[in-house]
């Protein structure tokens, strides 16, 4: 059961990038320590911007997480490498997609697509991406798929590929497409949708 999650930004100092790119992947094995955090993605999504994303069963898990080791190094190295504080931004995860003991090669590519919706459709939005979920798992080449809704309210949805074949597939596949037809009724923006590298990630079975 995963309930919570976090998305983190974070904006590195000018000539920082390949020391923040190694500083995320060092944070991996703190990460695989955490029994509590179900899946943990370093990302980058542009010349400069980087972020985090991770998931968890409940409040208790991800506040642990917040108050541990990785939390810790940001705050630490936090002036060195990064050009403004973290932008932390909490998480309800609403649907979810993990793979099982035999996932193959480590993920390289992501997105991650954010959408504001209209006035009092938000249940209909829940039930829209609810219903995505037995979708994505028929995809073969999705690996990890998450629809969130942030404390702000909007909603929206990361995955992460093995490659970008996978991504252009996930792309053509049925979740944009329910998407675009709901977009002019449920929809109070057009969504905004990321293309990212993934750098290191954690994968519970």
């Amino acid at each position: 059961m995963i309930s919570r999650g976090l998305l983190v930004r974070l904006e590195a100092r000018p000539g920082q990038d390949a020391a923040v790119e190694e500083f995320l992947r060092s944070a991996l094995p703190l990460v695989q320590q955490e029994a509590g955090t179900s899946a943990w993605f370093a990302v980058r999504f542009g010349r400069g911007e980087y972020g985090i994303f991770d998931v968890f069963p409940g409040d208790q898990e991800r506040d642990a997480h917040l108050a541990g080791p990785v939390a810790a190094a940001l705050q630490e190295r936090g002036a060195e490498l990064f050009a403004s504080p973290p932008a932390i931004v909490k998480l309800a995860v609403l649907a979810n997609k993990l793979p099982d003991k035999t996932t193959p090669a480590p993920d390289t590519k992501g997105l991650l697509l954010t959408f504001k919706p209209k006035s009092g459709r938000e249940p209909e939005v829940e039930q829209l991406l609810r219903a995505a979920e037995p979708l994505v798992l028929d995809e073969p080449r999705t690996t990890a798929w998450f629809a969130i809704r942030t404390d702000a309210g909007d909603y929206g949805i990361f995955d992460v590929f093995p490659d970008s074949g996978g991504r252009f597939a996930h792309l053509a596949g049925h979740v944009p497409r329910e998407l675009a037809k709901h977009a002019f009724t449920l929809l109070g923006s057009m969504p905004d949708i990321e293309m990212l590298n993934v750098e290191a990630e954690k994968l519970a079975a």
